[in-house]
């Protein structure tokens, strides 16, 4: 039992699993906060019922969010030690800001939204909650930022055999950054937008409570159209910046073995890693892959044999999963941009609101693979050409991560089928709920 292979998988299945409720969270309080808002500017109780009644769902989704994240930071220290020892410097002063300032922030405004109904005015209550939606963003941004410093290290000087922070700005300002942030939440938008037009139309399909879920359905639709949009433009910036700080990445995620000028985009590839090559290439558009990357039709890039074997990350895994993040995105444009067509009817599209309750979750699974290609597509480095995976690890035995890990297994998993549970209980019986 390879303990470096075995550290992986359990930080891959701790932080896939956090990451089930990180976007939601991200998403569905801005939406709750901008119900709330429209009940204080227009006095509609409704919007304050809305409010409430997805605001439970939050409430349970946060806390499991919370929980889960708290054990991926005990972990740089149980099982990544000589990466804690080598970059501690940069990695700790982000998650420190992301803890004392971000998260705190959201976690006692979160208690004050809760607890504060009956005691706060409404403009104030409102407050909280917008509060909350910004403690979650910020905490978002400081984490990608220190996850762009491990795919684009910026910022530092090796000294006494460690990473040393000299540039803070650097490091929170440089493009992967910004692009990864801002990818990352409009994916967790998505992600609420299609979660409340899923739950929404069961109930309008039930006809249950219509007023209340038709005005649900369209905030969530007009949210979820913008930055499905938004995701398509921020995906060609993120592609863009992939190409120039870490060509590999790109070189898997496209299957592109030859270093190629005006390099083609096939739209239907399978790669053959085992023979460095692809079994079948079709629909190609011929230096559209170049044009894509660095906006220059003769542009020049490098392909997988361009590196040693050791140096390449898996390209099966990478290219797969890129591929159907992206097409899943162009998914949630669609079925956005017909719902706006169809948004004062919906009641007569039964169709389209029962592909809506199965599209529940296809932004989380798109979000999960974006994480995988960019956490697998990173490999051999955890730190991108300056510390490998494999020297970060803690001297620890195969057998001890194997136990902690089918512990994580068995925790969330029961702990991922109670908060699932209750989010369902809660969506199926609608505003109801709230008095229970």
């Amino acid at each position: 039992m390879d303990a470096v292979f075995l550290s992986r998988l359990q930080f891959a299945v701790a932080t896939l699993f956090h990451f089930t409720f990180v976007p939601l969270t991200l998403g569905l309080s801005v939406l709750i906060a901008i119900m709330e808002t429209k009940f204080v500017r227009t006095g509609d109780v409704e919007y304050q019922r809305m409010a409430k009644f997805w605001g439970k769902i939050f409430l349970i989704n946060f806390v499991v969010g919370v929980v889960t994240g708290l054990t991926l930071e005990f972990q740089f220290g149980t099982n990544w030690a000589g990466y804690s020892k080598y970059v501690g410097d940069i990695f700790g002063s982000l998650l420190a800001i992301e803890a004392t300032v971000a998260f705190f922030l959201e976690s006692v405004f979160v208690a004050v939204w809760a607890f504060g109904w009956r005691i706060l005015s409404p403009k104030a209550h409102a407050v909280t909650i917008w509060l909350v939606a910004l403690g979650s963003n910020l905490s978002a941004f400081w984490i990608m930022c220190a996850n762009s410093f491990m795919q684009h290290p910026v910022g530092y000087v090796i000294r006494d055999g460690r990473a040393e922070l000299t540039d803070f700005w650097a490091v929170i300002s440089q493009p992967h950054a910004i692009f990864s942030f801002l990818h990352a939440t409009m994916a967790g938008y998505v992600v609420a937008g299609f979660f409340v037009m899923g739950v929404s139309a069961y109930h309008i399909l039930k006809k249950n409570e219509l007023s209340f879920f038709n005005r649900s359905f369209r905030i969530a639709l007009i949210f979820a159209f913008i930055f499905s949009v938004g995701q398509v433009v921020i995906g060609d910036f993120n592609g863009q910046e992939m190409a120039k700080a870490q060509p590999e990445k790109l070189a898997a995620a496209e299957a592109l073995w030859e270093t190629t000028k005006g390099a083609p985009f096939a739209m239907l590839v399978i790669p053959d890693e085992a023979n460095e090559r692809n079994l079948i290439e079709l629909f190609k558009i011929p230096k559209f892959l170049s044009y894509l990357t660095h906006r220059d039709w003769n542009a020049e890039l490098q392909g997988l044999k361009s590196w040693p074997k050791e140096d390449r990350p898996p390209v099966t895994l990478v290219f797969w999963s890129f591929r159907i993040m992206v097409g899943f995105c162009f998914v949630f444009v669609l079925l956005t941009t017909y719902g706006l067509w169809k948004r004062n009817k919906l009641e007569s599209t039964p169709k389209y609101l029962k592909i809506l309750m199965l599209a529940i979750p296809l932004p989380y699974i798109a979000g999960l693979l974006g994480w995988i290609v960019t956490e697998v597509g990173r490999q051999p480095w955890i730190v991108y050409r300056v510390l490998r995976t494999a020297d970060a690890h803690s001297p620890i035995t195969g057998t001890q991560v194997g136990v902690s890990l089918a512990a994580f297994i068995v925790l969330y998993s029961l702990l991922g089928l109670a908060a699932f549970y209750l989010m369902y209980e809660v969506g199926r019986k609608g505003p109801q709920s709230l008095e229970g």
